[in-house]
């Protein structure tokens, strides 16, 4: 079997899987994992409050158990992730949540990470996951450019306001690093680490990474058990 990574988007906007998936090209490399990225059609527009995570929790396992013969591992691309410890649960698959993958790999790049949030009510749940990841003292804050999920097609708009609160946590609040808190950014990485001048994580990017990595190694450590044999 191929080996092929599935790509969940949580939300039902389209346009924010086709800017996901596309991030992810430069991970799509000779002999790696196939990447596929998936919408949620049940979803709504965007995954912006709590209800939203808890609603999208049945979807994702769904979805999990649809691909599970064709995948080797999942991603779920919201930075709740949702029903993340349901969905490993449901799978023998490796699944990392882009939350969790972004700030681990945010601070193996810096000391003190600052996450970009889409809205201010983002931020209590960003709080709780990241006091639940037990890495609370390893943020150094989270804003938000008070834009929702849709609006996040409006490049100008958009990348003005990530600008700045890109330079409020860097300024004020001492992040020496971000991570984007939301998988519709993605587009805006570069661009954003090269206008405030430090490392700033895609999570899906970060993910989807670590799943390579544990396709890879897994297989590697299969073919030396197979060897002791």
């Amino acid at each position: 079997m191929t080996d092929r990574i599935v790509v969940i988007n949580p939300n039902s906007t389209e346009a924010v899987t086709t800017a996901m998936d596309r991030a992810l090209d430069p991970l799509r490399i000779a002999g790696g994992p196939e990447i596929v990225s998936v919408t949620n059609p049940d979803g709504p527009p965007g995954i912006e409050c709590q209800a939203h995570v808890d609603d999208v929790s049945r979807d994702i396992r769904a979805i999990v158990r649809t691909h599970e013969a064709e995948a080797s591992a999942f991603v779920i691309a919201c930075f709740s992730d949702p029903g993340i410890h349901a969905a490993r649960e449901s799978t023998a698959r490796p699944v990392f949540g882009i939350a969790e993958s972004g700030l681990l790999t945010a601070l193996a790049l810096g000391s003190k990470a600052g996450i970009v949030a889409i809205l201010s009510r983002s931020i209590p749940r960003h709080m709780r996951y990241v006091r639940a990841l037990g890495l609370e003292s390893r943020l150094a804050g989270d804003r938000a450019i008070e834009l929702g999920v849709v609006a996040l097609s409006d490049e100008a708009k958009t990348f003005g306001r990530m600008v700045e609160v890109g330079e409020a946590l860097r300024d004020r609040d001492g992040a020496d690093v971000l991570v984007l808190g939301c998988a519709g950014m993605a587009r805006y990485r570069e661009r954003l680490a090269e206008a405030v001048g430090i490392p700033v994580v895609d999570p899906t990017q970060a993910a989807v990474g670590m799943a390579i990595t544990a396709i890879r190694l897994g297989r590697a450590t299969s073919g030396v058990a197979a060897a002791a044999e």
